[in-house]
């Protein structure tokens, strides 16, 4: 998976057939974390094989963690013997600082073991993504910590971790998770208010209860964790991602195919189906799985009193911030208009200019609205030349491009590859021609 690799992309795509979606990016990079909590084995299948989860693994393997791959999407971990002292290389600062996910590493190293290091965490370039929420969070714990400008690392250790009522300063999922793996084991009652709720959320506060841990109010923003001394081994399997399953949807209806999404887990998907649905796109619920049919021409509706239909992200269950880009796109051929609020990230809409350049009609009103209007396929997207900005914007680009007249070709794929598990391959079985170019 070069940096410097392409998709070559050719538009006009009729797809057709079965889709399965890979295991949830974001739950596995939480559950993955939680396995410091203890020296036990912890066995966790439905792991996307993606770079994001595959960075996480390498970072606990240098940690010391023994890892297993039992088989391509199932792991086994055992956090036996950890090294302390690889905390304070230059090779774990490097790793740790290229994803977003080793941010979730600080709770479970307190709790265990008293300290933490973490550098300033990577991940897309779509805002500012402040530390400030984890850090107050852990403060609240009994948790010291410091920041080394120099080296761009915080410093955090604790005598022993405290129960306390933390009101969270915003609904952070990874704020969270990093307190909840915490408070599992500090002294004493934890509250944790205006916590972060998601499917993933839930995850992995099942996962720490089947652990020894004692955690109660799941699913609502109100957690109330009892701290326990030791935690032990489980097992656990990651939801199917949300993100992907909506990613589907988009495709199906871009290029007018009948596509279905097997095991989907529908009892987990929120408002994301309602949101789609009021984009005029046609869903068949069939067990838990969805079949999007082939649809020509979808309308966008309106709200009751007849006004523009607005969509914006929220925290959960809210519509997840980072299917906002798949929508933008669906958006650019229904029928209809409709204003995009990205209220969480300012930086996650400036992939419409690519957009723009393909012939879609967006105005760009600042950098957390747009208002799109729908070209109801009287005119198509050509296919042009373009570079993938993060994830979720490369994956809206590839189905805009599967979608457009002409080839397309889509550079630093590897945002996409951060993401989604053999994407080409996958959509290449269902009809679509696209070719992964190593330069």
């Amino acid at each position: 998976m070069s940096k410097s690799a392409s998709f070559l992309v050719e538009g006009n795509a009729q797809l057709s057939g079965s889709i399965r979606p890979q295991g949830a990016k974001n739950e596995a990079l939480q559950v993955i974390c939680a396995v410091l909590l203890t020296a036990e084995k912890v066995s966790i299948s439905n792991i996307p094989n993606i770079r994001d989860v595959v960075r996480l693994i390498e970072l606990l393997q240098g940690l010391g963690v023994e890892v297993e791959k039992v088989s391509d999407n199932r792991y086994s971990f055992k956090a036996e013997n950890i090294d302390l002292d690889y905390l304070q290389t230059q090779e774990f600062v490097q790793k740790a600082s290229s994803i977003r996910g080793s941010v979730m590493i600080m709770g479970p190293l307190l709790a265990r073991f008293g300290k933490a290091v973490l550098p300033k965490p990577g991940g897309d370039k779509i805002g500012r993504r402040r530390m400030d929420t984890h850090l107050n969070g852990l403060q609240y714990l009994n948790v010291d910590y410091r920041y080394v400008r120099e080296e761009h690392i915080f410093l955090l250790e604790t005598e022993g971790l405290k129960g306390n009522f933390i009101l969270m300063e915003e609904i952070s999922v990874t704020g969270t998770a990093n307190v909840l793996m915490a408070a599992s084991m500090a002294q004493g009652v934890t509250t944790i208010y205006n916590a972060a709720c998601e499917p993933y959320l839930q995850q992995l506060a099942k996962m720490l209860n089947s652990m020894g841990a004692r955690i109660t109010g799941l699913g609502s923003n109100r957690l109330i964790v009892e701290g326990v001394d030791q935690l032990y081994g489980t097992g656990h399997r990651c939801l199917p991602d949300m993100i992907e399953i909506g990613s589907f949807i988009g495709l199906a209806a871009m290029t007018k195919s009948a596509i279905t999404i097997e095991q989907a887990r529908v009892d987990m998907l929120g408002n994301i189906l309602p949101t789609f649905e009021r984009f005029g796109i046609q869903l068949e619920i069939q067990g838990d799985d969805i079949h999007v049919p082939a649809q020509d021409i979808y309308e966008i509706q309106n709200f009751i009193d007849g006004s523009v239909l607005n969509v914006y992200d929220s925290p959960w269950p809210g519509f997840p911030p980072d299917l906002m880009s798949i929508l933008l796109v669906v958006a650019t051929q229904a029928r209809g208009s409709v204003l995009i609020h990205q209220k969480m990230f300012e930086s996650r809409l400036f992939f419409v200019d690519k957009l723009i350049d393909m012939g879609a009609q967006i105005i760009l009103c600042d950098p957390h609205r747009a208002t799109v209007i729908g070209l109801e396929r009287k005119s198509q997207l050509k296919g042009i030349e373009m570079t993938s900005p993060d994830i979720r914007a490369g994956v809206s680009l590839l189905i805009a491009a599967l979608s457009a007249k002409g080839n397309s070709l889509i550079h630093q794929i590897h945002q996409i590859d951060r993401g989604y598990e053999r994407i080409d391959e996958r959509l290449n079985a269902l009809g679509a021609n696209i070719q992964r170019i190593e330069q």
